[in-house]
């Protein structure tokens, strides 16, 4: 904004993979599979490891495959995807995402519709990256948060208030579910809104990194697993399950105001 950056950024032809550019949509799920094994109604499908030697398949497929532009504008595109099954994602589908921008806004809009013959697993999501500058603070509210093992899977749910703490104190790789669906971040230049109709977030942070990634998503980190194993349904892990033809959409909208 102005010309200082609110997302990670890079100079043209410097951004190698979609994992160093400022955000990437996530689909046709979030965060991890563990041990890339996805097993859905009693099936087991081995899922292709993506993520350099981590052991999970992680982010899903859209974020590592190319979109056609429909249409574009300065202020507006509008991208789409069409996946046939493969080794890293065995059921079919359609997916669209639409960005539209404003003087201090940027609103997105992801879908994806089920063109299997069989009722799918389906999450959604964004994972952008945020400068954090110092004295950079975080809130937002939620109900409670996912803790994670040593393989960054998740464990057991804490209750939790949400978050209201200095960025630059922050060592979290966390899911927290009951997101109010508002996150604030705040710095010496900006006031930075993230809001979405989404009821997870991610927040992943260290000492180490320059930004700050605030993920809205549609379920817990390796719900799909959870669910197999009978840790909470699909309903309580916010995994969504489309029949043949049906769809599902999420957004997310970053807002941006000087101090």
């Amino acid at each position: 904004m102005g010309g200082v950056p609110v997302l990670r950024s890079a100079a043209v032809g410097q951004i190698k993979t979609a994992r160093e550019s400022g955000s990437y949509p996530l689909v046709p799920f979030s965060n991890r599979i563990g041990n890339a094994k996805l097993t859905w109604n009693g099936t087991s499908h081995p899922l292709v490891k993506n993520f350099g030697n981590e052991p999970h398949a992680i982010h899903g497929v859209g974020w590592q495959r190319p979109w056609e532009v429909l249409d574009q504008s300065s202020s507006f595109a509008m991208l789409s995807y069409e996946h046939k099954p493969d080794a890293a994602w065995p059921f079919a589908f359609d997916t669209s995402q639409a960005f539209r921008l404003t003087a201090n806004e940027l609103a997105l809009t992801l879908s994806i519709t089920n063109q299997s013959k069989t009722a799918t697993p389906v999450g959604l999501g964004w994972h952008p990256w945020f400068v954090k500058r110092a004295q950079c603070r975080i809130n937002f509210k939620a109900a409670g948060r996912w803790e994670m093992d040593a393989a960054k899977l998740p464990t057991a749910r804490t209750p939790t208030s949400g978050m209201d703490v200095e960025a630059a104190l922050l060592d979290v790789d966390h899911c927290f579910d009951g997101w109010s669906g508002e996150l604030h971040l705040q710095d010496a230049l900006f006031h930075t809104r993230v809001s979405s109709a989404l009821s997870h977030l991610v927040v992943c942070t260290n000492a180490a990194l320059g930004h700050i990634a605030i993920e809205p998503v549609s379920h817990v980190n390796n719900a799909i697993s959870l669910v197999e194993r009978g840790v909470a349904t699909a309903e309580a892990l916010g995994l969504q399950v489309l029949q043949p033809g049906e769809s599902m959409s999420a957004d997310m909208t970053i807002r941006v105001e000087p101090v």
